[in-house]
């Protein structure tokens, strides 16, 4: 978990980030493992937990606000999110009026400089977008920031290389339900699509 740079570019030649084929078809409900839970930070400083989920104790209007669909879109290096924007785009123009689906694209801050208190806050005050209102869309998208150690975040999903992306569908109980990685392809895209479209009709 702790291997080097090095062996991550070496890697990353062979696949160019596709570390493996994207699911064909969405994960059985029965199968499907639960997401780790992971801190984020907006950039006005905000934080939150990650995954939504559903809860037993959970109901009425509390339950309308767990999207059925959530897809995390995880860059641990600036040099990956050419990648995140090849699948999080198209996704975003896909269910840009779908109530219920959630996007996040995470971006993970693990040097120990930048973490640090006046550090991650101008950090984040550089990151801030001015709000136009330029879009219609329903569908929630969010840039995040997760500062800190990974390590143990990382053996949950096993993810070694830290050079590509990785794209993971969650239902609303935040179970893994399909993922990918590197660039999209079409094929993969049209997966993707249609497993959120199951999502929703469940």
């Amino acid at each position: 978990m702790n291997r080097g740079y090095f062996a991550d570019m070496a890697e990353f030649k062979q696949h160019g980030g596709k570390i493996a084929e994207a699911n064909k078809v969405i994960i059985p409900a029965m199968e499907a493992v639960k997401f780790p839970d992971f801190e984020v930070c907006y950039s006005d400083g905000k934080t939150m937990k990650l995954p939504f989920r559903l809860c037993d104790n959970v109901v009425g209007s509390d339950k309308s606000s767990v999207p059925k669909a959530t897809l995390v879109c995880l860059s641990f290096r600036a040099s990956s999110q050419e990648m995140i924007n090849s699948w999080s785009r198209p996704y975003a123009e896909a269910f840009s009026k779908s109530k219920d689906v959630h996007l996040y694209q995470v971006s993970f801050i693990d040097s120990w400089l930048l973490c640090r208190g006046p550090v991650k806050r101008f950090l984040l005050w550089t990151m801030k977008k001015p709000n136009h209102n330029e879009s219609n869309d329903t569908l929630q998208r969010q840039t995040v920031y997760s500062f800190g150690d990974h390590y143990y975040f990382r053996k949950e999903l096993k993810i070694l290389n830290l050079l590509t992306g990785y794209i993971f569908l969650l239902d609303n109980f935040g179970r893994g339900r399909w993922k990918g990685s590197g660039l999209a392809t079409e094929d993969e895209l049209s997966s993707l699509f249609s497993s959120t479209s199951l999502l929703l009709d469940e």
